[in-house]
């Protein structure tokens, strides 16, 4: 039995069979613009470009995109197995001519030239769970960059040396950036009073910034009206069933997450949740639950209302670890969709059993949120 999560997945990309690209130790290609910044042996650690052979790479390191182009995960990995991980050891705290040329590639508006040579030949291939894969890496022995347009609101706040990082992210969201593009330019380090500007790694920056803006919406959509009945959004796509109930009740949130014969005859569920107050410890389910907490906060928030949220998901034979991206991307198709009403919890709950692999009682014991809501529905059936 997998203790865990992380270890259930820790398996499954062990017997990934993808090739990555072959390059020599010479590139001349593009950057998407992307930067990876590692975590082990913080605070010094591994940062530098996400580059291709291509000139024209964008697409790569866009997963705001990979939905609507209806790319399978096969064709998503491949896509990545294109990128070459160029590194340097850095402390977090460095700020020298290699760091700032990794913060012009997060803060460029479109794909830099670049030219690179590397100590050895890029060797490799990456899998992690809340991540995106990427090809070979090899450390850098020199690395240039051309000349690149920052996108304007990125690089406003760049030279705001005022400016709180959390402040940033916030506003920049609300200018209509791209999560992905302020996940980037915080792991480098762009964002923050001036003096407290360091490298964040790239798995930390995803969870911060899906987090950071989450927050500050919920701080409005728990004051909002509840919603006055149940409904049920869904979306399927890449192997991912999502089943998301809205009830009519104050803020809670939960994702429980199955996976369903993707390694052999397993059936395991995941799950965390949080009632009315966030959630002081890290979820035990990973990235993936701030990033659809993200998705779901976005909805409330545009739609002005306030509900509980449990978030059914199951994944199948030929699912593959992708990065939280997918969470995040998928629920927030679901929310698109036209949702199925209903009068009461036991029929929008039939509608979602109906639909999923796992019998509905299974779901049900594992669920917290829902427990929690029929208790409340029970005491306030005594109140006079």
């Amino acid at each position: 039995m997998y203790k865990g999560k992380a270890k259930y997945l820790e398996e499954l990309t062990s017997q990934l069979k993808f090739r990555s690209v072959d390059v020599s130790t010479n590139l001349e290609g593009s950057t998407p613009p992307s930067v990876f910044v590692g975590r082990a042996g913080y605070p010094k650690v591994f940062i530098g470009p996400m580059m291709s052979l291509e000139k024209e790479s964008s697409f790569l390191d866009l997963p705001e995109e990979w939905l609507t182009a209806n790319k399978t995960n096969e064709e998503i990995v491949n896509l990545r197995m294109q990128l070459v991980r160029g590194k340097q050891l850095a402390n977090i705290k460095q700020q020298d001519s290699f760091v700032e040329k990794m913060q012009a590639i997060a803060l460029a508006k479109n794909t830099v030239e670049i030219e690179a040579r590397f100590k050895s030949k890029p060797k490799g291939r990456f899998f992690h769970e809340e991540m995106q894969p990427f090809g070979p890496s090899a450390e850098l022995k020199t690395f240039h960059a051309g000349n690149s347009k920052f996108n304007p609101y990125l690089e406003k706040a760049y030279y705001d040396n005022d400016l709180k990082a959390s402040d940033a992210v916030i506003l920049l969201n609300k200018k209509g950036l791209l999560i992905s593009q302020l996940q980037k330019a915080l792991s480098t380090g762009a964002f923050g009073i001036k003096r407290q500007r360091k490298l964040v790694p790239t798995r930390w920056s995803i969870t911060a910034v899906d987090t950071i803006v989450a927050d500050n919406l919920l701080k409005e959509v728990k004051y909002n009206p509840i919603i006055d009945n149940f409904k049920v959004y869904e979306h399927f796509s890449m192997q991912n069933r999502f089943e998301i109930l809205l009830m009519p009740s104050t803020w809670q949130f939960e994702v429980i997450e199955s996976f369903i014969h993707v390694l052999g005859t397993e059936q395991l569920m995941f799950s965390d949740y949080e009632t009315h107050f966030k959630k002081k410890e890290y979820a035990l389910i990973g990235g993936g639950y701030y990033a659809a907490r993200l998705a779901i906060a976005e909805f409330l928030s545009k739609c002005k209302k306030q509900a509980s949220i449990v978030i059914f998901r199951e994944a199948y034979p030929g699912y593959i670890p992708l990065g939280v991206w997918n969470v995040r991307e998928n629920t927030r198709k679901a929310m698109q969709q036209q949702p199925k009403e209903f009068d009461n919890l036991d029929s929008a709950l039939k509608y979602m059993g109906s639909k999923m692999y796992i019998p509905l009682s299974k779901w049900i014991n594992k669920s917290k949120v829902l427990k929690n809501y029929k208790c409340q529905k029970t005491l306030n059936d005594f109140v006079i």
